[in-house]
Order: C-alpha cells, then sequence, then structure tokens
C-alpha cells in the first residue's frame, strides 16, 4: 500500500466557469496530476455533494444564499481552501452590477425587454433571489490562499497545485498571472 493521495474538490458560484475551463486546460498533465491526488467533486467526477477533502479550488462570486450556503459547505470540508479567479477574490465581471440597483436591473430585463412571457418578474422557491452585491467569498469564509487571473492560465493552476501539493509554498511568477 502507498501514501494516501490528497482529495481535491472544486465548486463554482457566481462566475462564467472559466477557471474550470483552465483547470481542464492542464490537458494531459490531469494524468500526472492522478498520480498524486483522487479528485473528489469536480467536472471530471460529476460528484454533486463534496466530501472531506484537502484541496478545495473554488471560483466566482457570491451573488445570492444559495451561494453562501454552497461555500460554506464546501468551506466545512476542505482542510486547505483556494479561491481561484478575479470572481472568487474580488467579485469580478459578476461585481460589475453593484454599481446599479437591482430593482432597476430586474425591470430591465424582466419588463421592459420582449423575450419574457408575461413581462412579470419570476418569484418562485427554486430562484435565489440575489442579493444587492456581489462579494467575494473572503468576505464570508476564511480563505487559504488565493489563486488570481480571469482566469488563471493551466500552466499557473498546475504550478500552483503541484506547489502546494508538494508541500510547497505556492509561488507564481509574473509572466504566470493573466487577466485575459
Amino acid at each position: 500500500m502507498g501514501e494516501r493521495k490528497l482529495r481535491v474538490a472544486t465548486a463554482s458560484l457566481a462566475g462564467c466557469f472559466g477557471c474550470h475551463m483552465s483547470l481542464l486546460d492542464i490537458d494531459e498533465r490531469l494524468f500526472e496530476l492522478l498520480k498524486l491526488v483522487e479528485f473528489d467533486r469536480t467536472p471530471l467526477t460529476d460528484i454533486k455533494e463534496v466530501g472531506a477533502c484537502d484541496i478545495g479550488l473554488i471560483e466566482g462570486g457570491i451573488c445570492n444564499a444559495e451561494n453562501v450556503h454552497v461555500l460554506k459547505a464546501f468551506r466545512a470540508n476542505c482542510r486547505t481552501l483556494v479561491a481561484v479567479g478575479a470572481c472568487a477574490i474580488t467579485g469580478g465581471v459578476p461585481a460589475m452590477r453593484n454599481n446599479v440597483d437591482l430593482w432597476d436591473c430586474f425591470q430591465e430585463i424582466y419588463q421592459y425587454e420582449g423575450g419574457t412571457e408575461g413581462r412579470v418578474i419570476p418569484k418562485d422557491r427554486e430562484l435565489p433571489l440575489p442579493f444587492d452585491r456581489v462579494r467575494p467569498i473572503y468576505e464570508v469564509v476564511r480563505v487559504d490562499y488565493f489563486l488570481p487571473g480571469c482566469p488563471p492560465s493551466a500552466d499557473a493552476i498546475w504550478k500552483f497545485l503541484t506547489d502546494l501539493i508538494a508541500g510547497r509554498e505556492p509561488v507564481l511568477e509574473h509572466g504566470m498571472l493573466h487577466y485575459d
């Protein structure tokens, strides 16, 4: 029997899923990563609930109560939590709506635009109502590491993860940081 592999999980909140795409863009290095870790909840496993894991990678900001619930449950199950990308770290592009009144947004989208049936603002328990502002995740839970970028490149994710897995403090060279 060998050493226990570290468990890695991912989650996404309010964002574009670009950080997950960058994770998948490490391409064949995923096979090298699988020698070092076991994936829990990720796009590679289709596991919906996160179990106890060593490293949790989370992208996206917080725009509603469901995001808060997912984030707190994820944090509770992750020994080390990494905020991945601009949305998780600062609110990113979704936070651009922070300067617009939420009611004005609803009216513009649901009542003035032509594609919504009846031009009524939806009200259903299944649709979480957005908060007045999008927040970065560190405002709600403790974050151990921040991996910047929009999105971080596959090389940055690879370097960050392999450093962390090896027990080294992750350090990214200036050229690895991108905000495309």
